[in-house]
């Protein structure tokens, strides 16, 4: 596979951004692959190789590329304007569209990322219980904001220590961290800290350490053992939102948190974040309450015209064809790492899936991190040339959107065969 401008892009690159690149997990050696267009489930580099794509921008093209109805409305908003620091009407109908699936968030507000959304979520707990601990999981990333970028603790329930230069230790000290799938760890946590809890918050499925299901029944016990400490729960859905289900996790498992954070397939491909409660919790923002929130893209034009017409789409397409090519997927793979031997295991729910390159079951962070990352990055280059581009990292879920076909899926599949083969 020729790559040869990506190569000079990089070269370039290096000398004006960190690493080269605008998001850490984008860098990988030797150089990243450059994209210059996207259609369906396919992506073309600057070289012009065609690669079918289960990166999909980290999540959100659930819909696949350059989908006609949401070019269609970004053409049309961006006709009449880009930004106007005022009320537009999509807002009011993409809320609607948004309580109509997920219907605790009574009250929402659009902000421009995920990493806002959790942030202000936070924040909202925190000023609605006048308290100032949160529980947080091992390994459930929720936005890179200084009260969650934290590292795993020696114990259970320990005080973190900042995973981040520049990140006081003060600011990370009121985050407790938890095993993912261990209930008696939250347990511990809240009363141990009793009356000093003000949120519970996790991905209800693990996605930025590869796609971590909940054990049957640990969502449940969660949100009662929440209710009994007077704790709210916030379910991260940034990654679960309008992709496992039109209700997300939420809806998928049955289980209702207090404050609910979207984002990715919210915006059609956009730059987009929400977060939502009941209308008591929400009352806490301003300028009704003295909960901050501003910002001046938040309920962006372009990107709510995009979040109606993907979520409009995707209500109308439906996610039983997405579920069925994500069984047919993780099947594959189930299939091909029996028949050669290999001690790996295959885990997702829906259109996500993930090999993880470790001999033990995949339940929480610690779990993930015995994964042979070295050989993963084998495994993503031998795809990259049989023409399939996957995240480049071991700790990413891969996506599936309704743009694959039963074709890409199968090719896909011998794909993974013949690289899997190459490494032995």
């Amino acid at each position: 596979m020729n790559r040869t401008r990506s190569r000079a892009l990089y070269e370039r690159a290096r000398g004006l951004m960190p690493g080269g690149v605008s998001s850490p997990v984008r860098a990988y050696d030797p150089y990243p692959t450059y994209i210059t267009r996207a259609r369906g489930s396919r992506l073309w580099d600057v070289d012009e190789n065609e690669l079918i794509d289960c990166c999909m921008g980290f999540g959100p093209l659930i819909l696949g590329h350059a989908h006609p109805a949401v070019v269609e409305a970004v053409r049309e908003q961006a006709g009449k304007g880009m930004l106007y620091g005022a009320p537009i009407e999509q807002e009011v109908e993409l809320a609607e569209l948004v309580r109509k699936h997920h219907p605790n968030m009574e009250m929402m507000r659009f902000v421009s990322s995920g990493t806002e959304a959790t942030m202000h979520a936070i924040r909202l707990a925190r000023g609605a219980t006048g308290r100032k601990l949160i529980v947080k999981m091992e390994g459930c990333f929720h936005g890179a904001h200084d009260s969650v970028l934290v590292r795993a603790g020696s114990g259970a329930t320990t005080h973190s220590s900042p995973d981040s230069a520049g990140v006081p230790e003060e600011a990370a000290a009121n985050t407790l961290l938890v095993p993912f799938n261990d209930i008696s760890a939250v347990e511990r946590a809240l009363i141990e800290n009793r009356d000093r809890v003000a949120a519970v918050i996790l991905e209800p499925v693990m996605g930025n350490v590869g796609p971590v299901l909940p054990n049957e029944g640990y969502l449940e016990q969660l949100r009662e053992l929440t209710l009994e400490h007077g704790v709210l729960l916030i379910f991260d859905e940034v990654i679960t939102g309008f992709r496992l289900a039109m209700g997300g996790a939420r809806s998928y498992f049955n289980v209702e948190p207090d404050i609910t954070t979207l984002g990715k397939v919210l915006g059609g491909g956009l730059p987009i974040g929400a977060f939502g409660a009941s209308e008591g919790l929400m009352s806490h923002i301003s300028p009704l309450g003295k909960v901050y929130q501003a910002g001046t893209f938040s309920g962006n034009p372009l990107s709510l015209s995009a979040g109606l017409a993907a979520v409009r789409t995707l209500e109308r397409e439906g996610h039983q064809e997405l579920g069925r090519r994500g069984e047919i997927m993780r099947e594959g793979l189930a299939r091909i790492i029996q028949e050669r031997g290999l001690p790996y295991q295959v885990a997702g729910v829906g259109s996500m899936f993930q090999l993880f390159m470790t001999d033990r079951p995949v339940r929480n962070y610690r779990d993930a991190l015995t994964s042979d990352t070295r050989t993963f990055m084998r495994l993503f280059h031998a795809l990259l040339e049989r023409g399939v581009y996957i995240p480049p990292s071991q700790f990413e879920t891969c996506f599936l959107s309704t743009a694959h076909s039963d074709d890409d899926v199968r090719r896909m599949i011998k794909a993974y065969d013949d690289a899997l083969g190459a490494l032995e």
